[in-house]
């Protein structure tokens, strides 16, 4: 499997898409995503939706390193990338900005490209999460738990390393092992499926459900590719378009590249070694 180092080459593509960047939070990798936009030179980027969490903004914390994606988003616009912001719940109050145009830079809350004859229709994907649209009280506390959910799990992912162990997501842990969150992600992907086959487009692009996808179905009624592009809270995805093909990238934070996305099952609960990690902290504190 070929890999694409950041420091060798800066790679030319047609289309570049990221989302839920959370921006503002501590769960945010925003030096990986700077090492990210380093190694591109797209024509188009597309930020498909809770680049900013405006939810969780706060005042003491912002560091330079998210200062910096903001800097490089717009040095890319100034050297000709075409840069679309799609709006997303994080960030909704830029809605009111919508249809706002500023050099190469766009506002919007949805997008339809053209791509090689194919209609690509792309959108955050939090119109369809009745928690956001009618318990958003509940929405934003479970996005403030998320955080700290990462907080803990960042910790916990430091002790493993320091025993040798692989990293452990417990979030996805936990979406694999509730119904209701299964359920709710395949229900949020089959409702997308079904309106862009309905509506004609080939292509249907979301972000908001943090699960990186590209996954083609075909129905009675027609056929359409369902992609997601993930997040850079925990997978550090995005989706690449070139010479007619989509790809999903992944970025291995330890030699600072980008590889091709294998996503495979989890075989094993390494759950029992992530209880022996704590108790090894405990004892180290």
């Amino acid at each position: 499997m070929q890999c694409i180092s950041f420091q060798l080459m800066k790679r030319k593509i047609e289309v570049a898409i990221i989302s839920d960047v959370h921006l503002g939070t501590y769960g945010c990798h925003a030096k990986e995503v700077l090492q990210y936009l380093n190694s591109i030179k797209p024509e188009k980027l597309i930020l498909n939706g809770d680049i900013f969490d405006i939810w969780q903004f706060r005042k003491r914390y912002f560091p330079k390193a998210h200062l910096l994606i903001i800097k490089k988003i717009i040095a890319l616009a100034a050297k000709g990338t075409k840069v679309y912001y799609i709006t997303g719940n994080h960030d909704e109050k830029l809605r009111r900005f919508s249809d706002t145009k500023m050099g190469n830079i766009a506002i919007l809350n949805k997008l339809i490209l053209n791509l090689d004859g194919k209609k690509a229709w792309i959108f955050h994907g939090d119109v369809f999460d009745a928690s956001i649209q009618h318990t958003k009280w509940i929405a934003k506390l479970g996005g403030w738990g998320y955080d700290m959910l990462i907080l803990l799990n960042r910790l916990i992912n430091v002790v493993l390393i320091k025993l040798g162990k692989e990293k452990y997501s417990l979030s996805k842990k936990i979406k694999s092992s509730v119904k209701g969150a299964v359920k709710f992600i395949s229900n949020f992907e089959n409702t997308a499926i079904e309106l862009a086959i309905e509506n004609g487009y080939d292509y249907v692009i979301c972000g908001h459900i943090h699960e990186p996808t590209i996954r083609k179905v075909t129905t009675e009624t027609g056929s359409c590719t369902y992609l997601n592009s993930g997040d850079w809270i925990e997978n550090l995805t995005a989706l690449e378009y070139n010479n007619e093909q989509w790809r999903l990238y992944r970025h291995h934070d330890k030699k600072n590249i980008l590889k091709p996305l294998v996503i495979e099952p989890d075989e094993t609960d390494p759950l029992p070694e992530i209880l022996s990690a704590l108790s090894a902290f405990t004892q180290f504190k």
